[in-house]
């Protein structure tokens, strides 16, 4: 009931509700839920079932006056389906009705390249400086790597905070770690 008044409070349904309750007819709820039901039809070709419970109602709201190419959609559907580092396929439908801006809503496991770069830079930079590995686990060793200065090549992005335990995909959380390092690591 909350879409019919916009998001509002519990409150606010409860109003809609009282005020409404000695209506003869429900055309105002079935006009509005039509509306909704028309733009989802219109803007999204394909019909997949992490549609269902969505609150169809708010992004209606927040989306509707924004015009959307189906076939373009449809695409994009598709793609971040196909992407095995988007982790929530229900997201997808606001992240493109957004603009692809709020990755979030993806939940995407995999660091971007320019993510990598940064801290694979400041990493290495700081590794230098005080004369150890730019790997913080080759760092803590005594044995030839402590003092090693891998490739970016020679490493992966790794989440300080694992993924699987609520840790974000985001530069605050990314670490670089060689490759035999970031693999024995595991989900810890």
């Amino acid at each position: 009931m909350q879409w019919v008044t916009k998001g509002k409070s519990d409150d606010a349904c409860d109003a809609y509700m009282s005020a409404h309750r000695s209506d003869d007819n429900c055309r105002e709820l079935k006009t509005y839920f039509n509306s909704v039901i028309d733009w989802v039809s219109a803007t999204f070709k394909d019909v997949e079932s992490e549609m269902r419970g969505l609150e169809w109602g708010r992004l209606y709201e927040t989306y509707h006056k924004q015009p959307y190419d189906a076939d373009e959609v449809s695409k994009k559907v598709h793609e971040l389906y196909a992407d095995a580092a988007v982790k929530k396929r229900s997201g997808v439908f606001e992240y493109i009705l957004g603009g692809y801006v709020d990755t979030t809503l993806l939940e995407i496991r995999m660091f971007e390249d320019s993510t990598k770069k940064c801290v694979y830079t400041k990493q290495t930079d700081d590794a230098k400086k005080d004369g150890v590995s730019n790997c913080p686990l080759c760092a803590l060793g005594t044995d030839a790597n402590a003092k090693r200065i891998w490739k970016i090549t020679e490493m992966d992005a790794d989440h300080v905070t694992a993924w699987s335990n609520g840790g974000k995909t985001d530069i605050a959380n990314c670490q670089m770690l060689c490759k035999t390092h970031n693999r024995a690591k595991g989900n810890r």
